[in-house]
């Protein structure tokens, strides 16, 4: 979902998106445990520090227990000295996920997510239904909501589908569009 994101992202003409991972913070033992896939060798880790340096965000978070993952929010804690600054303050930020089922936290990702926007004083774009009857589609398995694009992990074996792909892709373009705009017609924070 994150390549379709950044895919839908890199179509808005002007806008450069980037791909970034977080930092692992499991050992390789426990990865090897909970059977994780390998992580992707051509996508850089980010630090917080780079985190200012963007006009806008899509972040993609793993649910655990209805909540981003730890390595996400180890991200987010370790944004002290941007938030004393209020670096990332006004810039839009839309938030996507991935859960084990229906029942793993498809809203409350994002609702909780939301909280680490808000201390930041970022832009909440949430997708609401500007994906149009893809939203409506009940046809098929599919993840997301009006608070952004979605998947189902199921145990690990379920690949997104075509539908969710087009829902990221949206997605994507759609807070780059909205950044753009806000980059070219910026006002102060102070």
């Amino acid at each position: 979902m994150a390549r379709e994101v950044h895919r839908g992202a890199n179509s808005v003409e002007g806008v450069e998106a980037t791909l970034w991972q977080v930092p692992e913070t499991l050992s390789e033992v426990i990865l090897q445990k909970m059977k994780a896939p390998p992580k992707p060798s051509d996508v850089p880790v980010i630090r917080p520090n780079q985190l200012s340096e963007a006009d806008g965000f899509l972040f993609g978070f793993p649910s655990r227990f209805g909540v981003m993952s730890a390595q996400c929010k180890a991200l987010f804690d370790a944004t002290d000295e941007l938030w004393a600054t209020q670096a990332l303050a006004g810039k839009p930020a839309g938030i996507f996920w991935s859960t084990g089922f229906h029942g793993g936290g498809q809203e409350l990702t994002a609702l909780t997510a939301v909280t680490q926007l808000a201390h930041h004083g970022m832009i909440f774009v949430p997708l609401g239904y500007t994906f149009g009857k893809g939203m409506f589609e009940m046809n098929e398995v599919k993840g997301g909501s009006s608070y952004g694009a979605g998947t189902y992990a199921g145990d690990g074996s379920r690949q997104v589908t075509e539908l969710e792909l087009n829902q990221a892709f949206h997605q994507g373009k759609y807070v780059a569009e909205i950044a753009k705009k806000l980059k070219n017609n910026s006002v102060s924070a102070s």
